[in-house]
């Protein structure tokens, strides 16, 4: 039974919330499910008191707790001199994304079914070994086997900046030199068979145009923060039964 100032946290509404938060184990889910249920009752609670809950509505959670952050939180803002020390700290950050030209021969696989997988890792690594022996055949073997649309242009992704592909493509497509990959890439969707054409380094950014995303992640690390440091005040004083918080004295600001 857990309780948070008299006020029951049921196992059903534990088992429902457990389908919102991955674990490696059900015990994990099911502890992640009750803790997020305490901070949100604890939460409910002191908007309640505040009298930021308006009882003829329906509650919303992320209005009443952005109401109750606003009222309750009092966050420094990042200074220019913060934001220019930031920038001045962590120069590899503020770079711009480099640009790669590339071309590629996607032989489809759905990384579920091994067979399948394995007879289209196969076939990318036969493909790839034609390559390698005759460059000049990449835009008729893409044209052949690719099963990407862009095998009507013979490969071509036209020009790419981080963010425009899958995670799993992106990692390695943006640490490789120009040139024939030496082994495909495997994604999500199957195998690519993948030439760099051109790269384009990323520049260094000047500190006016990056300034305000500096502060809005400066300033969102001080809330995050500060939101920890007050739930955790919350749990503090509260009367919790039948579970036990990790609670962590850390300063505000370090």
């Amino acid at each position: 039974m857990i309780r948070v100032n008299q006020t029951e946290i049921s196992e059903a509404k534990i088992a429902e919330e457990m389908q919102y938060h991955s674990a490696e184990s059900q015990r994990e889910a099911m502890l992640k499910a009750a803790e997020a249920l305490l901070i949100s009752e604890l939460l409910r609670q002191r908007a309640k008191e505040l009298e930021l809950l308006d009882d003829d509505l329906p509650e919303d959670e992320d209005h009443f707790s952005q109401a109750l952050f606003d009222r309750e939180l009092d966050c420094p803002k990042a200074s220019n001199e913060d934001c220019l020390q930031y920038f001045k700290q962590n120069p590899a950050k503020f770079f711009s994304s480099p640009l790669i030209e590339a071309r590629h021969i996607l032989i489809a696989a759905d990384p579920r079914e091994a067979e399948a997988s394995l007879s289209a890792k196969d076939k990318a690594q036969q493909l790839l070994e034609q390559l390698q022996e005759d460059i000049s055949q990449f835009d008729v073997l893409a044209k052949a086997y690719s099963a990407c649309m862009s095998k009507k242009t013979g490969g071509q992704l036209g020009q790419l900046s981080k963010g425009q592909t899958v995670a799993e493509f992106e990692r390695q497509l943006f640490q490789c030199r120009p040139g024939l990959l030496a082994a495909p890439i495997e994604t999500r969707y199957g195998y690519h068979i993948v030439q760099i054409d051109h790269v384009v380094e990323g520049q260094a950014l000047p500190f006016e145009a990056v300034e305000e995303r500096i502060r809005h992640y400066l300033d969102e690390k001080v809330r995050r923060k500060a939101i920890a440091q007050y739930i955790e005040q919350l749990i503090s004083t509260a009367d919790i039964e039948g579970f036990d918080f990790n609670v962590s004295d850390s300063p505000l600001m370090n």
